[in-house]
């Protein structure tokens, strides 16, 4: 993500982005991880099957009539070798809970002022239209 502020430290960093609807995780240090994990067991050269299954699915030619089963199946055993949790430890839970909390209340607040507004029929463009005019 282009946005970086300071992340909650731990083995996977996380980093907190507010968005117009809430917040948005960027756990790129988790992606690594799983990418990680995929290679190394498609390059296990003591077990191939996984190796041998997904250049057979790349050369095989197959209609949508005849499934995706091989697909999905390697998917599965794939992600069944991938990491999926992120560890948080000591303070680390609470330092992202706040920061998910302030996130969210800030976003809370935006949106029930645009209800507000909206209620009264005030166009939210319109007030910051005169926000900025009594700014000039």
């Amino acid at each position: 993500m282009s946005d970086r502020s300071e992340p909650v430290a731990g083995p996977i960093p996380i980093y907190v982005r507010t968005i117009p609807a809430g917040v948005v995780l960027d756990l790129e240090g988790l992606t690594e991880r799983v990418v990680g994990d995929v290679l190394d067991a498609l390059l296990d050269s003591a077990d191939t099957d996984l190796w041998d299954r997904l250049t057979d699915l790349a050369t095989e030619t197959r209609t949508p009539e005849e499934g995706r089963l091989p697909f999905e199946e390697l998917v599965s055993d794939l992600t069944e070798r991938a990491s999926s949790r992120v560890p948080l430890y000591g303070t680390k839970a609470r330092v992202l809970a706040k920061r998910l909390t302030a996130a969210t209340r800030k976003q809370t607040r935006r949106q029930t002022w645009r209800r507000v507004l909206h209620w009264r029929g005030i166009r939210v463009a319109g007030v910051r239209r005169i926000a900025e005019a009594g700014a000039a």
